[in-house]
């Protein structure tokens, strides 16, 4: 059969193309042939111009919704945008507050480092924004979410969490630090972890031994930085604790307050009396107990029952039993972790440079003590802080002496400098741990007050502590005399090791040996307002503990600075008046005990600090010229040059009228003439000396001013006339009032002194001796004196004729000086005004033969004729006063002879309004007499 010649057919043919002819179109070929159009979706498309959003035009609404994507940029991507946000609008953040914090929140455990980095940023954002009680509804929640991040299974959400940690440090302490109980589980849980093992170790446990340090190889960190790191936050984490804990729960001293601290006044609410106004006033004082302080409450009722010790952290720490127990979780692993890295500096245990530690292992023992010396400061009150150092001490000084003291002081080890290339990717990656470099007296300060707490008061059945305490002692004092300017941290830290020192070894020889090194340190020159304030407080609440403690009653190097106190103040002056306030402070409470080395010192000074010129009592503010005319009270003696210049700050003008007045007071109660024993105050002062600086304070001039005044002759004193046979000078009103006000205090003192007609006579003599003869007297003067002798008068008394002669004078004077007054300035004059009116009246009314002179010195020929309506005005006022009409009947013959001179000496055609006045007001005068006389003879 023959062979089929057809062709077979294959799968890829070959086409073949012809030059001209179409080329053939593929099988595969898609047929463009067709038409579109589009679709618009107007209102899905239209945005909303009125919302608030980024400028990727997100609201805020889109960005929350984003946090909950699976992928990692879109998150930060979201938290970035937040941010832009609430920046460029902050009205969003008070409106969505409550969702922007729990969405945050819940981005703390996120598997992408990059989106709890951003987190981090935009809470520290919001809480710098949002105050702490808009976010104390919302912090339970943030609390849960940072205990989930702080015990998460991953190192590096950890590591975050350390982040938010100290967000919230800065920002809340206090919220965070409302419920510790959790969070010092969890800080326990990062360092450390549990041990396996059976209950019949229970008392090993209590001890805190069945918990153990953990390593974990997976973290960037070594196992000393990490440990670090945790033990910094756990330190600000206590601290915060301590710090923003209520008084009423406990009144541990704060971080610069201390056993003495400057500004720890204690918890007692001081009541201010005026006793001035108290004098009068019929409403009572109220006392109330505890001086409106409240008690803190003492009760064993609790809500909850105790937590198993071995535990590690009870609820709260509201016990002292949850905080020892605590303390005894976190005590051993801390003593730990100091022994690895102390071992780790010394490798081959070289006991040469065993004191020489690196820059990490010095922050880390730093560390371990600030936390075991906070932990001291959780005792939920007062009474329970020796409580608790007792059960340290038992528990665990013998550790403490064995770790901490047996390289005592520590010091800086020189690490050699290699240069090698640095891999900046690695060094990015790397986080960085927070805190200061320490220094190595940071470190030995420290150690000194966690130790020094430890020892116990000296007894005859207690070991003493002076073994171990000597090389503390010995560092102090080095560091307080070397001449080194400290930190007021430092110093503040050194004065209350000093503090408890002295108290607890009650040792003399102790106590002069610190002292001294506290008093070389504060001879330093330039220190600081700060830094002298905290010493000054150190050595007056010191001084207030003699009281029970004889070395400290008996001790010489504080006598020695309670007796500078006086030339410091007086050097110091004005220039610094908050150092010179605490100056008068530390002075009060030395001479209200009597201490004679301050009181000796105070009497050898006293003409320099109440000089009337460049005196501390004048130049200092109010409060402080007040303490130091209190001060006056505990002087031994007061000389004659005091009184003068005591006599001056008065009469001067440059403190108060009121603290001028409380020092006549004061100067009065020391005196025999008082009649008031001063407990065991004696006599300061000579009778006669008394006298003397009564009347120079009544005159309100020296002896020098007023023989300057009567050379004086520039227009400022008022020359002499009929009317004013004396030439007056016009003092300004605010001396004239301030004069006043002393003259009132000082007549109160002399009609308080016994005899009046004794008293009258001095002051007789005084004027008569040194007053008399003057030509020019200021106003403030004659008014002054007129008051006084009106208020001392003894009716069984006659004055003098001199006496009587300079008082008339003063009193025409003063009256002529009334109408010029009025006319010049009668708005601005009134108190003074009425002052001179009231004096003249009270002298003329009381004063025998006073009112007679007046009128017969009243010579209407010598008049010119412009002053004689200034006599018509002086005799009406004196008509138109009640209480001068009955001594004006009896010299009616002599005021009918002045009115009729008048009336003859105006000639004129019309009669003047001032004559027509005067004759009427005496018209009126005379008719009521004779009415009175008429209506008696009747009846």
């Amino acid at each position: 059969m023959a062979k089929s010649k057809k062709k077979r057919q294959h799968d890829f043919q070959k086409v073949k193309l012809k030059v001209g002819k179409t080329k053939p179109k593929a099988n595969n070929a898609t047929n463009t042939n067709f038409r579109t159009k589009g679709i618009h979706l107007t209102e899905q498309l239209k945005r909303d111009e009125s919302g608030l959003t980024t400028h990727r035009k997100l609201s805020i609404q889109d960005l929350l919704s984003q946090l909950h994507h699976y992928s990692g940029s879109v998150k930060q991507s979201a938290l970035v945008g937040l941010k832009e946000l609430l920046t460029l609008h902050p009205s969003q953040l008070e409106e969505h507050l409550s969702r922007l914090l729990s969405e945050v929140a819940a981005v703390f455990t996120d598997k992408d480092a990059n989106v709890r980095l951003a987190a981090t940023r935009l809470l520290r954002f919001i809480s710098q924004c949002v105050p702490a009680d808009r976010a104390a509804p919302f912090f339970p929640l943030l609390s849960a979410h940072l205990s989930c991040a702080m015990t998460h299974i991953e190192a590096g959400i950890q590591e975050d969490a350390m982040k938010v940690l100290d967000v919230l440090l800065e920002h809340y302490p206090a919220l965070l630090a409302a419920r510790p109980a959790l969070l010092l589980t969890n800080f326990l849980e990062l360092i450390s972890h549990r041990r396996s093992g059976g209950g019949a170790r229970k008392g090993q446990e209590a001890k805190g031994s069945s918990w153990s340090l953990s390593v974990n190889p997976n973290r960037a960190l070594t196992g000393q930085q990490w440990r670090l790191t945790v033990l910094l936050r756990l330190g600000r984490f206590l601290q915060a604790v301590v710090e923003e804990r209520p008084v009423e729960e406990g009144n541990a001293p704060g971080p610069t307050e201390g056993l003495f601290g400057a500004s720890g006044e204690g918890g007692l609410t001081p009541l201010d009396l005026n006793w001035e106004e108290l004098t009068y006033s019929k409403a009572g004082v109220q006392v109330y107990e505890n001086s409106g302080a409240k008690p803190a409450p003492h009760s064993t009722f609790k809500l909850r029952p105790e937590v198993d010790p071995g535990t590690g952290v009870g609820e709260e720490l509201g016990s002292p039993e949850a905080v020892q127990s605590f303390a005894a979780t976190l005590v051993p692993l801390l003593l730990e972790v100091w022994v690895e890295a102390s071992t780790n500096d010394s490798p081959w245990g070289a006991s040469d440079n065993s004191h020489l530690l690196t820059q990490d292992t010095m922050t880390l023992m730093y560390q371990v003590l600030t936390i075991l010396q906070l932990l001291r400061r959780l005792a939920p009150q007062k009474e329970h802080q020796d409580t608790l150092d007792a059960w340290f001490r038992n528990e665990y000084l013998g550790h403490f002496k064995q770790h901490f003291m047996k390289n005592f002081p520590y010091g800086a080890q020189d690490a050699p400098r290699f240069k090698r290339k640095v891999d900046l990717k690695r060094s990015k990656q790397l986080p960085v741990i927070p805190g200061a470099t320490v220094e190595p007296l940071a470190l030995n300060v420290m150690l000194c007050q966690v130790m020094v707490s430890l020892s116990q008061r000296q007894g005859h059945d207690q070991e003493p502590d002076a073994d171990w305490l000597m090389p503390l002692r010995a560092f102090v004092k080095e560091t307080l005399s070397s001449g080194a300017k400290l930190s007021n941290r430092y110093l503040h830290t050194l004065l209350d090791t000093v503090w408890k020192m002295v108290l607890t070894q009650k040792s003399r020889a102790v106590t002069e040996d610190l002292l001294l090194a506290v008093n070389v340190y504060y001879q330093q020159r330039n220190l600081n307002l700060q830094t002298r304030t905290l010493l000054l407080s150190f050595y007056s609440r010191l001084y207030l503990q003699e009281q029970g403690h004889a070395h400290i009653a008996r001790s010489k190097m504080l006598g020695r600075w309670l007796a500078a106190l006086p030339v410091q103040l007086a050097q110091l002056g004005h220039r610094n008046p908050a150092l010179s306030s605490h100056l008068l402070l530390a002075m009060q409470a030395a001479a209200s005990r009597g201490n004679k080395d301050l009181l000796n010192s105070l009497q050898a000074n006293a003409c320099r600090l109440y000089d009337p010129q460049e005196g501390s009592v004048v130049l200092l503010p109010a409060d402080s010229q007040q303490r130091l005319v209190q001060l006056l009270y505990f002087l031994p003696a007061m000389s004659q040059a005091l009184l003068a210049n005591l006599s001056r700050c008065c009469t001067a003008g440059r403190i108060s009228a009121g603290l001028a007045a409380s020092l006549i007071r004061i100067i009065h109660l020391r005196s025999s003439l008082s009649g008031w024993a001063a407990g065991t105050q004696e006599v300061a002062l000579h009778d006669v000396d008394y006298i003397s600086f009564l009347f120079s304070t009544l005159t309100g001039f020296s002896s020098d001013e007023l023989a300057t005044l009567q050379e004086a002759g520039d227009d400022s004193v008022l020359p002499p006339s009929p009317l004013s046979p004396l030439s007056l000078y016009p003092t300004p009103l605010e001396q004239f009032t301030h004069h006043w006000d002393v003259v009132e205090e000082v007549c109160h003192c002399l009609e308080s002194l016994g005899s009046r007609s004794q008293c009258f006579d001095i002051l007789q003599n005084g004027v008569c001796n040194y007053l008399s003869s003057l030509v020019v007297v200021p106003d403030s003067m004659a008014a002054g004196l007129l008051r006084a002798v009106a208020r001392l008068l003894d009716l069984s008394f006659l004055p003098s004729e001199t006496l009587l002669r300079f008082l008339s004078h003063c009193c025409l004077s003063l009256l002529s000086l009334l109408g010029t007054l009025q006319q010049d300035a009668p708005s601005d004059t009134n108190h003074k005004r009425e002052a001179i009116w009231g004096a003249c009246v009270s002298a003329l009314s009381s004063v025998p033969r006073l009112l007679r002179l007046v009128l017969q010195s009243l010579h209407v020929g010598d008049l010119c004729e412009e002053e004689l309506p200034q006599l018509g005005q002086i005799l009406s006022m004196l008509l138109q006063h009640a209480a001068l009409r009955n001594h004006l009947l009896p010299n009616s013959t002599l005021l009918q002879h002045v009115i009729q001179d008048l009336t003859r000496y105006c000639r004129g055609e019309t009669r003047e309004q001032w004559l027509t006045d005067l004759l009427y007001c005496y018209s009126v005068t005379m008719a009521s007499h004779r009415g009175n006389v008429a209506l008696r003879d009747i009846y």
